[in-house]
């Protein structure tokens, strides 16, 4: 949406020096807030910025383009707005860079290489849409309630009473029909007498979240998460849950597989609409994601998985400062969407690259650097973007949830870094992927010993209700086990074989057998790549009754021969469809192994 500038001053603001995307400008005597927007002119291209700091009749902007060109005495156009984006139809099934730009209308008009200072409209103002009313002339209503509806994709959106509304208002009008996406679509009126026009689209800060003004009213309240966001992958879902509304990381080295879990998970998750934010790769991960996703088959809806999503990416020719705005921009496009009621899941890729344009804002702020040059508030940041996440009660009693999962890239995937660290400390569920996992071609790379996940205490209710009162405790016999067998394979590694008992052996074997056949999936294969918990719940208890059988073996060769062909057994199990011939041979000759 165009901003236009809402000062008084005529004298415009004016560049005192650039330092990398970072502009000191001077003010003329104009009112200026934290995260205004401002506009540096060069030449005939006005370049999009962000107030960081303000001193006095100083301030520094951060720049979301290039700055070369830029000179001293270069006019400044403040906006005396925050930075926002644009809320309203039309969202779901786009691509659009860290300020909220359509990409593919950007390359439409400039080709593969953009121009600086371009910006156009996140909405397009002539669609249009059938809007049902959902209130009638005299009722009354408050901030976030809806006042009707349009259809969007699969999904119905709610046109709702601006979030930052301050008291009770009067409908005195509310349209109906086709409307273009600019519309007005309703006319309130305050205790006062003043009036409020509401439009289809809105716009709302990217860094402060919707909730907290209603939250404040008491319009919306929070909920602790009570369910389990099924991912369909089986070491997440079984051993390290993650709850809807709730939040995780997937830390691991490069090419140890974040992206493809996280896009696994996109895909088939339960949630509503799916928000990936790649603040970081820009490369050709991205390029992988937009032409897949594009093309992939909806397994929730049946339409196309894009039909669901929002894509949020920069665009090489965008410094790093981007990469920041990108991260809130995408969350708070995901608050839109849990306030009509729906599950929202939010993929960040890759937090680190995050953190390091924060890093290198910092610096060139000159502020004072905290640990490995990070700024001192990156503990605080990270978890005021975390803490944006979670379940609320709206007020019409239904309940909308945004779970948000990062992925971070540690240097030589060394976890004790800051980024990491400070990550830990928020999140209530860690994927920790292994490197050296991931070079025995395991998928997903997930090490269970590092691994850890807070939600299987407080789930532990709805598991026992949803699939009965011994799962847990038998999901910590389990992973038990895997410790156990961890163990006896370093004891292996110095000893050999020989050195450890035929029951150690055993219990070994077991340890690899759970790891090989339930832990590990074929992402390439139709059937194990997404495993429903009903089926998950089958193979656990079957692989179970396997572990927990008593074995007499003669020697370690007769007892590896056992697990050897039980371990194969399982794994065609695993790629045939649950009911088919195929199945239920493979499960006939488990049973006579028994």
């Amino acid at each position: 949406m165009t901003i236009t500038n809402n000062q008084t001053n005529t004298a415009p603001a004016k560049v005192l020096g650039v330092n990398g995307n970072i502009v000191r400008i001077e003010l003329a005597g104009q009112q200026i807030m934290k995260n205004e927007v401002a506009y540096v002119c060069v030449g005939d291209e006005r370049l999009k910025a962000e107030v960081l700091r303000i001193n006095g009749n100083e301030a520094d902007l951060q720049v979301f383009e290039e700055t070369h060109g830029l000179r001293f005495g270069d006019e400044v156009d403040l906006q005396g707005q925050l930075l926002s984006v644009s809320l309203g139809p039309g969202l779901l099934g786009t691509i659009y860079d860290g300020l909220q730009n359509p990409l593919r209308k950007l390359a439409e008009l400039d080709g593969f290489f953009l121009k600086r200072g371009r910006e156009i409209e996140a909405l397009d103002p002539a669609d249009s849409w059938d809007f049902t009313p959902v209130v009638k002339v005299g009722d009354q209503v408050v901030a976030g309630q809806t006042l009707g509806t349009v259809p969007e994709k699969n999904i119905t959106h709610k046109v709702m009473v601006p979030f930052d509304a301050a008291t009770v208002l009067t409908v005195q009008s509310i349209a109906e029909g086709r409307l273009r996406t600019d519309a007005d679509v309703a006319t309130l009126v305050d205790a006062k007498g003043n009036t409020v026009v509401v439009p289809m689209m809105q716009t709302w800060p990217v860094r402060q979240p919707i909730s907290q003004r209603m939250q404040e009213q008491r319009l919306v309240d929070r909920e602790f998460p009570s369910q389990p966001l099924i991912t369909t992958t089986r070491i997440v879902d079984t051993f390290f849950p993650i709850a809807r509304g709730g939040t995780g990381c997937i830390p691991g080295p490069f090419g140890a597989g974040k992206t493809v879990l996280q896009g696994l998970i996109a895909r088939y998750c339960t949630v509503d609409v799916v928000i990936v934010v790649a603040c970081g790769e820009r490369a050709g991960e991205v390029v992988e994601t937009i032409h897949e996703f594009a093309e992939m088959d909806d397994p929730r809806t049946g339409g196309k998985l894009m039909d669901r999503t929002i894509i949020i990416c920069n665009t090489s020719s965008m410094p790093v400062a981007a990469r920041e705005a990108s991260i809130y921009t995408g969350i708070t496009l995901g608050e839109y969407y849990r306030q009509m009621g729906l599950d929202v899941l939010l993929l960040a890729d890759s937090t680190s690259r995050w953190a390091q344009a924060m890093r290198e804002t910092s610096g060139r702020l000159e502020e004072i650097p905290g640990e490995e040059a990070f700024p001192a508030y990156l503990d605080s940041s990270i978890k005021q973007l975390y803490e944006r996440a979670g379940v609320l009660r709206l007020n019409d009693g239904t309940t909308g949830s945004l779970t948000l999962i990062g992925s971070v890239s540690p240097a030589g995937g060394n976890f004790e870094e800051p980024v990491t660290q400070s990550t830990l400390g928020t999140v209530k569920c860690f994927l920790g992927l292994s490197y050296e996992r991931a070079y025995k071609r395991f998928y997903p790379a997930i090490d269970p010993l590092i691994s850890w996940s807070r939600y299987r205490e407080q789930l532990e209710g709805y598991f026992k209700h949803e699939i009965g009162p011994h799962w847990t405790s038998g999901v910590s016999e389990m992973h038990q086990l895997l410790r156990d067998g961890e163990s006896i394979e370093q004891m292996m590694q110095v000893t050999g074989e020989e050195g450890v008992s035929i029951e150690d052996y055993v219990t070994h074997q077991k340890s690899l057998f759970l790891d090989m056949v339930y832990l590990q999936q074929d992402a390439y294969d139709a059937v194990d790549v997404s495993v429903p918990m009903q089926r998950q719940v089958e193979m656990f208890s079957l692989c179970q009754k396997m572990i927990r059988r008593e074995h007499n073996f003669d020697d370690k060769e007769q007892a590896r021969t056992f697990f050897l062909k039980l371990t194969g057994l399982f794994k065609n199990l695993n790629t045939s469809p649950s009911g088919s011939a195929n199945y239920d041979r493979f499960l006939g000759e488990i049973e006579a192994m028994v």
